[in-house]
């Protein structure tokens, strides 16, 4: 062991640590995983909220048009 300097081995040591590091990432990463959801669920949640506030807005102003001294239909 007379032959070889220390400071090589610690040179070596280094780059085996670099290689270990850096060879996984030039892999790369895998790809990101598909939404569980595209929207169209929060849409139609959505619509369905707003048919029931015209339906309840409906029957809240039918009796009022009903009961109107002009007979509007």
């Amino acid at each position: 062991m007379a032959g070889v300097p220390r400071a090589s081995f610690g040179l070596a040591a280094i780059m085996v640590l670099a290689l270990a590091i850096f060879i996984p990432a030039v892999r790369g990463q895998a790809p990101a995983p598909t939404p569980t959801s595209d929207g169209t669920s929060i849409d139609q949640g959505i619509a369905y909220l707003l048919m029931l506030v015209a339906l309840v807005l409906t029957y809240l102003i039918h009796p009022l048009d009903a009961s109107s001294p002009y007979k509007l239909f």
